[in-house]
């Protein structure tokens, strides 16, 4: 009888137990949806910072490389101010903006270069010396100071007059002290007093040796050019490079200990911030067959297109080709919209190769905590260009590019 009870008891606390197992097992099923990916390798860098409502992403992530490079060459974890250079870079531009008499893009967006430009003229400073946050706001907002220094740049170019003010630079400054701070002329930093520029000298990064190189087959490989972008209001130079060897300096710097900046589109579909991911689906699956073929084959085209973006299964990408890259870039597929930092790469659960990418959208609420993971396909089609230290570059590249 004894016997009898405690089978009997074994069974109904496994019967009990059965949809607790279900709902464990629902759970592990549904933690594995979508892409699941394992680190490869992963570059020291600094933490991820908040650009919020500011259009500074070429700041954030130019000043990214520099304290990733800062970690590599000193060992030291710095927090550079971002919006000393855009500062700087802003009052550059509108002195640019009013020679060109309002023939250039006088707006918040730049480029990598803006940011070497300011360390090689102006150095550098740490986030503590000047946050830029001076208005009541805890994080960068400046639709309105954007909008101000546009209108007034434009209010001296329209002088009745046709001829400038000696003080109209004088009245800009002002308005950049006014909503990001006046800049102080010394300040404390572990204990020694600097200036920007001895600063800049104290973090040994040298802004001549960061080159930037892109992939567009309307200008000569191997010679540099002025890429064609809105942002790019220096008019700075990008390398020109085959697609497969700009990929190829891409994964020489990763593999020798570099970080790369990088500037890319992320207006498609492709790119999802909520899921952590940029990818570039293959939207005909040749790769299905028997009963998975007629179930995509019954979908309507909305079904197959919310199936594809859904982000819950590794899809199939495309192909990238040199030609394809130009057509997206000429037909304004391919946008300069936003500034990061590759940090690392990484693989799927089927093998397929990422890099994982630093943003400068925060960390709260986001799956990866601020970082995102972009296909090599993404990358071959949606880089605008890329900056690295100039050792990143294979040596037969270097020859090649004469540097």
């Amino acid at each position: 009888m004894k016997r009898f009870l405690s089978t009997l008891t074994t069974i109904v606390v496994f019967a009990l137990s059965l949809p607790h197992l279900s709902v464990a097992q629902d759970a592990e099923k549904k933690e594995q949806k979508g892409y699941v990916f394992t680190p490869v390798k992963e570059i020291p860098h600094t933490p991820v910072a908040n650009q919020f409502r500011s259009g500074t992403c070429w700041s954030f992530s130019g000043q990214a490389l520099l304290e990733a490079e800062i970690l590599r060459i000193k060992g030291k974890s710095v927090d550079l101010s971002e919006m000393f250079v855009v500062r700087n870079a802003y009052s550059e531009k509108a002195r640019k903006y009013v020679r060109l008499q309002g023939n250039l893009n006088m707006a918040a967006g730049g480029g990598f270069s803006d940011v070497m430009m300011v360390a090689a003229n102006f150095g550098l400073m740490p986030e503590q010396a000047y946050s830029g946050l001076v208005i009541g706001e805890e994080k960068h907002v400046h639709g309105e100071m954007d909008e101000v220094f546009k209108a007034y740049t434009d209010a001296v170019i329209k002088n009745k007059n046709r001829k400038l003010t000696p003080v109209w630079h004088k009245g800009f400054e002002a308005l950049l002290d006014t909503y990001l701070g006046t800049v102080p002329q010394n300040f404390q930093w572990e204990g020694k007093t600097y200036d920007p520029i001895s600063f800049a000298k104290e973090m040994a990064v040298k802004p001549e040796e960061y080159i930037e190189l892109t992939s567009y087959t309307h200008h000569h490989f191997y010679q540099p050019f002025a890429i064609e972008i809105p942002d790019n209001w220096m008019w700075s130079l990008c390398y020109n490079l085959p697609m497969d060897e700009l990929m190829q300096v891409l994964d020489n710097a990763i593999d020798k200990g570099y970080t790369v900046a990088w500037a890319a589109d992320v207006s498609e579909k492709g790119f999802s911030w909520k899921n952590g991911l940029a990818v570039v689906p293959e939207e005909e699956r040749a790769d299905l067959s028997g009963t998975e073929k007629e179930r995509w084959e019954a979908l309507t085209p909305a079904e197959r297109q919310k199936s594809i973006y859904s982000f819950e299964q590794v899809v199939p990408e495309k192909k990238i080709t040199q030609k394809m890259r130009q057509e997206t870039f000429d037909n304004y597929e391919t946008t300069d919209d936003h500034g990061m930092l590759i940090v690392g790469t990484a693989t799927d659960q089927k093998g397929n190769k990422f890099y994982k990418v630093k943003n400068s959208w925060g960390t709260e609420d986001h799956l990866y905590k601020g970082y995102l993971y972009a296909s090599v396909p993404y990358v071959q089609l949606k880089t605008i260009s890329i900056m690295v230290h100039r050792d990143a570059i294979p040596k037969a590249l270097q020859k090649k590019l004469n540097l």
